[in-house]
């Protein structure tokens, strides 16, 4: 599973969480493989990523637009169906001061793996995502990033 270590990255782009990277905790529940059992070996992994942030105290409007670019990419079909996009990120806040908090994130996510043989060999590759939409809007990048 690549998704967890790939938002990870992303976050960094986050001032509190870069300077405090240990405040990031990501938990991978409920996961499944589901294949299809057809001739050509392939599955794909359905899981809950459960991001845990603790002691918050940045600005959780722009965690929420990282986490939210970061899914553009990274699970477009999900933001593209309505149905999906109604699972697909959860959260959850306690709040222990007036400027600082526990946030978790629930995201519902998906990974495509298939497995190739040629010459006897096989080759076991994560499938990208396909393209999301035409033009990503990322005037918040100017903003935040």
């Amino acid at each position: 599973m690549n998704k967890p270590s790939s938002l990870r990255s992303a976050l960094n782009s986050v001032p509190y969480l870069s300077a405090n990277p240990d405040a990031l905790h990501l938990f991978v529940d409920d996961g499944k493989v589901v294949s299809t059992g057809v001739p050509g070996l392939g599955w794909e992994y359905q899981y809950t990523l459960n991001m845990v942030v603790t002691d918050f105290s940045g600005d959780q409007n722009l965690l929420t637009a990282v986490v939210l670019q970061w899914l553009t990419e990274n699970q477009p079909d999900a933001l593209r169906n309505p149905e999906l996009r109604e699972r697909l990120f959860r959260f959850e806040v306690e709040i222990l001061k007036n400027d600082l908090v526990d946030i978790s994130i629930y995201l519902a996510l998906t990974e495509r793996v298939l497995v190739t043989v040629r010459d006897g060999v096989a080759t076991v590759e994560a499938v990208a995502e396909p393209d999301g939409p035409a033009s990503h809007d990322e005037h918040w990048l100017a903003h935040y990033g």
